[in-house]
């Protein structure tokens, strides 16, 4: 089943992946309803927990409850956290089709990572803006996802590192070996006015949170964005 839900993502790609942690609360449920309208496939559920990071937020019953309003949308979690191996369970319960853990977090990177795959779900793998890729480089035989972070994780509408995201190119060449089958994800800093450089180096998955999410209006950003994605489309 995941091998399946990797393959339907990847001839989604580019997905344009807008991230609830920018997102008015009140009103979450109906934006979310207009970007499904829209053609909305996936949402970036950002889970923090003061300690990896300097913030709060996103636990599992908000997944929950999104999975049960919006089932058919896939969920994408990344656990910005310490030990995260202990939290995978419940985040698979609540429904979530990806899980991502830090290099920087985990001290059994390959246990780890083929729990998540032994749950059915894929597995991802994140680093830091000044993580290099070396970090990951026994993993990524067999790890479906990396996220890129092309800001310090832990707040919303930061400005892009450049050299960061110099690594998307990297990892997008590396996988033109045989060996490898991960997808590329993008998270920090995305803005419209970047996102065509972003999509350039490669990426497959781009999160785009206050410029979405954030917007004044959600379903002009989301849209927009979508059009920039669309030329890139196999």
């Amino acid at each position: 089943m995941a091998s399946q839900k990797k393959e339907e993502i990847r001839n989604l790609a580019p997905v344009i992946e807008p991230s609830i942690l920018s997102a008015d609360f009140v009103t979450l449920g109906n934006a979310i309803q207009t970007l499904i309208d829209n053609g909305l496939k996936m949402l970036h559920i950002d889970v923090m927990d003061g300690h990896f990071v300097p913030n709060l937020a996103i636990g599992p019953q908000i997944l929950g409850s999104l999975k049960k309003h919006f089932p058919d949308i896939i969920y994408s979690v990344h656990l910005m956290i310490e030990h995260p191996a202990q939290y995978i369970d419940v985040f698979a319960d609540a429904g979530a089709d990806i899980v991502t853990v830090h290099v920087e977090a985990e001290n059994h990177l390959d246990r780890t990572l083929n729990y998540i795959k032994d749950k059915g779900l894929l597995a991802g793998v994140s680093l830091n803006p000044a993580t290099p890729i070396s970090a990951i480089q026994m993993v990524m035989p067999f790890v479906d996802v990396i996220l890129v972070m092309t800001v310090n994780p832990g707040f919303g509408g930061q400005k892009l590192i450049p050299y960061a995201l110099d690594k998307v190119r990297v990892l997008s060449e590396i996988r033109r070996e045989p060996e490898y089958n991960y997808l590329i994800e993008v998270d920090g800093g995305v803005k419209h006015h970047n996102l065509e450089n972003v999509l350039e180096k490669g990426a497959d998955l781009i999160v785009m949170g206050s410029a979405i999410m954030g917007a004044s209006d959600v379903k002009e950003a989301f849209v927009s964005a979508e059009n920039i994605a669309e030329s890139f489309r196999r």
